[in-house]
């Protein structure tokens, strides 16, 4: 494994792989299992497998946690390492001295869900995306479901801008009792952790009632007094078109709808999502 911390570096490596299928697991560092299974899947889909570890100043609101955002390097370059990973592209900063001057911009999907209370976040994300795809030149590259919403819009960005990578979702990974693998975890006290995994546990109840409520709103008053009986203080909890990301209003048989939840436990935000058809999920560890 190597670790290239310029353009000119990754690319001068990436050259000699002209037959070869690439893959790319664009991450923030602090990897966990969760980007171990991105990569894992990486290396079964291709011959050769990237990861990129930038920690993107444009997805940071101005009150969010970009100073402080965990950078354990040593100990991703490790997970990477165990982990088969070909060449990681570590570089110190993408982007103009004096400020970027052109970048991307989402629209309607970027207006819902995580996006209400961020604005701008996913600006950033397609933003360093595309930077990223046009340096390493992937034919894939690889996403977690976990941040659906940011699934969604990079499957869309390369639909409209006719980009030629594939994007492939890669299924939540689980702690045993369901809680979503996330590098803010670690920000949670051992009572908080155990409160958090009430956020699963509501999901995994709508989606069991889904069947037995047609109507949305009793179904999302299903999952909202779980979460309230918790002391879990709710951003938004909403069920929504998989594709379109706008709320759907009835529950019916083979449906592409999927719960989506954010969520405060103390200081720390968590997200989650859930198919509401059920299809005998169960936590992935």
């Amino acid at each position: 494994m190597k670790v290239c911390t310029t353009i000119a570096e990754i690319q001068h490596e990436l050259a000699s792989f002209d037959k070869e299928r690439i893959a790319l697991v664009p991450t923030m560092g602090c990897l966990h299992e969760g980007h171990v299974s991105l990569i894992e899947k990486a290396k079964r889909l291709a011959d050769v497998v990237v990861v990129s570890i930038y920690v993107n100043p444009l997805q940071f609101g101005a009150h969010e946690d970009l100073d402080t955002y965990p950078r354990p390097f040593a100990g991703d370059v490790q997970a990477c390492q165990d982990a088969g990973v070909d060449f990681i592209f570590h570089p110190e900063n993408l982007y103009p001295e004096h400020g970027i001057q052109v970048s991307l911009q989402v629209n309607d999907l970027s207006q819902k869900l995580c996006g209400a209370s961020r604005k701008g976040h996913f600006d950033g994300v397609v933003t360093v995306v595309n930077i990223l795809f046009n340096i390493i030149r992937p034919h894939l590259a690889i996403f977690g479901e976990k941040d659906f919403q940011q699934l969604s819009i990079i499957q869309r960005m390369v639909a409209d801008l006719h980009m030629q990578v594939e994007v492939v979702g890669a299924d939540i990974v689980r702690d045993d009792d369901g809680l979503a693998k996330s590098s803010r975890n670690r920000y949670l006290s051992d009572d908080e952790r155990q409160q958090a995994k009430e956020i699963y546990a509501a999901l995994r109840l709508m989606q069991s009632q889904a069947d037995k409520h047609s109507n949305i709103n009793d179904l999302l008053t299903l999952g909202r007094e779980h979460l309230k009986q918790h002391n879990i203080a709710v951003e938004y909890l909403e069920i929504c078109d998989e594709i379109s990301l706008e709320p759907v209003t009835h529950s019916q048989a083979g449906t592409t709808a999927r719960i989506f939840v954010a969520a405060e436990i103390g200081t720390t935000r968590l997200i989650d999502n859930l198919p509401l058809t059920n299809n005998e999920e169960q936590p992935c560890v």
